[in-house]
């Protein structure tokens, strides 16, 4: 029997039978040679390795990775402790380096504003066109809103809406607004002018993954926050979350459908704020979402002009367009013959842009690789103070306290919000059910 499994391994071994290892075998070979360990999500039983040891190169682990993984369609991940995890392919998620190799082509093709503007030009209609956008605004039936009664806070006030958008299809969400006494009021017509004064500021705040949806915490704080400062601003459900989940089911959300009705409900309430209220400047309008929020911002600075100032909080990179479909079930980044996330964000030029990033998750690479490259793309426009970055490195993926606090500042400075009314324990946090169409 020894001599027999000898023979059979011998037979593996050779040209002739392309010598071919185990998945495993081959694996267990390089994390002895490079002394780390690997875990893995796909299912591994049974595979075989043609050109195993081939596929082995001494000066790189990486490229042995790139080399094993890709025979079966599969990727690594180097995780923070050192190991790797094995992972099915994944077309929205590349790694760093790809992020370097797209981010050096882009700047290949646009040696100035001339050429830059072209290139917007041409891959905006496109995103429009994979999204399908223009279909489903031609399908609006413009419902009539429902509306929950005005609840009045500490400086501020909400109220629910819902709005029917496609036959039978709803968009779920609230609106938050500044409720100042006389004296503030006085005095931030004051300080714009009163002949300048055209109504408060409007912060469209697309929801992303964190857990609580728009119910949470940290996301009332924002809000309400920023309409204490001075800003109307408007939140919605995420599609197949929270209201919407009643309405399509859970499921629905992890659709390529998901991608342009979250787009279209965001257009939708833009339009109702914008119509339905006459106290809102349409000089100063925002968009700002973390996470899959923040991948929704760029998105809808793409879709629409309107917008003149744009936070994308922790979801900025040139090597991931978001691992949910209902960032990028639509095939947009084939737009132009390939594009990302920091070149959709670098359109918004020369309006001002704050990019939040942190060390803990995709968005590590921003000081180094996104930032620089949007930097380079509003010098295009002359405007290279316009846009920035609050990095920080210590912190990962979550909507925290400094996180906000660099939304606040920004839109103190861009929008002229009122910073003395910057106090979250102001905010009434309220139960989910309150924030609901059929909140009494």
């Amino acid at each position: 029997m020894l001599l027999t499994g000898s023979m059979a391994l011998q037979a593996q071994s050779d040209y002739a039978h392309q010598f071919t290892k185990s998945f495993h075998e081959t694996m267990d070979t390089v994390a002895s040679r490079w002394k780390v360990r690997f875990r893995y999500n796909v299912d591994t039983a049974g595979l075989k390795l043609p050109y195993a040891d081939f596929r082995l190169k001494p000066y790189s682990l990486e490229e042995t990775l790139d080399n094993i993984c890709k025979y079966f369609d599969f990727n690594w991940w180097k995780q923070n402790d050192g190991s790797y995890k094995i992972k099915p392919y994944e077309y929205a998620r590349r790694h760093e380096k790809d992020g370097e190799k797209m981010i050096a082509w882009l700047n290949s093709l646009y040696r100035d504003k001339t050429q830059f503007e072209a290139r917007k030009d041409s891959v905006r209609k496109e995103v429009r066109r994979l999204l399908g956008i223009d279909d489903y605004k031609k399908q609006l039936v413009n419902g009539r809103p429902r509306l929950s009664k005005l609840r009045g806070y500490d400086g501020y006030t909400v109220q629910n809406v819902c709005i029917e958008t496609l036959k039978g299809e709803h968009v779920f969400g609230s609106i938050y607004a500044p409720r100042p006494d006389r004296k503030t009021l006085s005095r931030w017509k004051a300080a714009r002018g009163k002949r300048s004064w055209s109504g408060f500021a409007l912060i469209l705040c697309p929801d992303g993954h964190f857990n609580g949806g728009r119910y949470r915490k940290d996301e009332q704080q924002r809000l309400a926050t920023l309409a204490r400062m001075g800003a109307v601003c408007v939140d919605y459900d995420l599609y197949g979350w929270g209201e919407s989940e009643r309405e399509h089911g859970a499921s629905a959300h992890r659709t390529d459908r998901a991608h342009v009705m979250q787009a279209l409900n965001g257009l939708v309430m833009l339009d109702y704020v914008l119509n339905s209220r006459k106290d809102i400047d349409h000089h100063r309008i925002g968009v700002n979402g973390g996470s899959g929020g923040g991948t929704q911002s760029v998105l809808l600075s793409v879709l629409d002009n309107r917008f003149t100032a744009a936070a994308p909080t922790v979801s900025l990179a040139s090597h991931f367009d978001g691992g949910c479909p209902c960032e990028s079930g639509k095939p947009i980044q084939l737009a132009g013959g390939g594009t990302c996330n920091a070149e959709l964000a670098a359109f918004f030029a020369p309006k001002p842009m704050l990019i939040v990033s942190d060390g803990g998750d995709w968005t590590s690479t921003v000081p180094s690789l996104e930032f620089p490259y949007l930097q380079r793309i509003y010098a295009m426009y002359g405007a290279s103070g316009q846009v920035t970055n609050v990095h920080l490195p210590r912190e990962r993926h979550d909507f925290g306290p400094n996180k906000r606090t660099a939304v606040y500042d920004f839109f103190v400075k861009v929008f002229g919000l009122d910073a003395t009314q910057r106090d979250e324990s102001k905010v009434t946090v309220v139960a989910p059910a309150v924030l609901q169409t059929d909140a009494k």
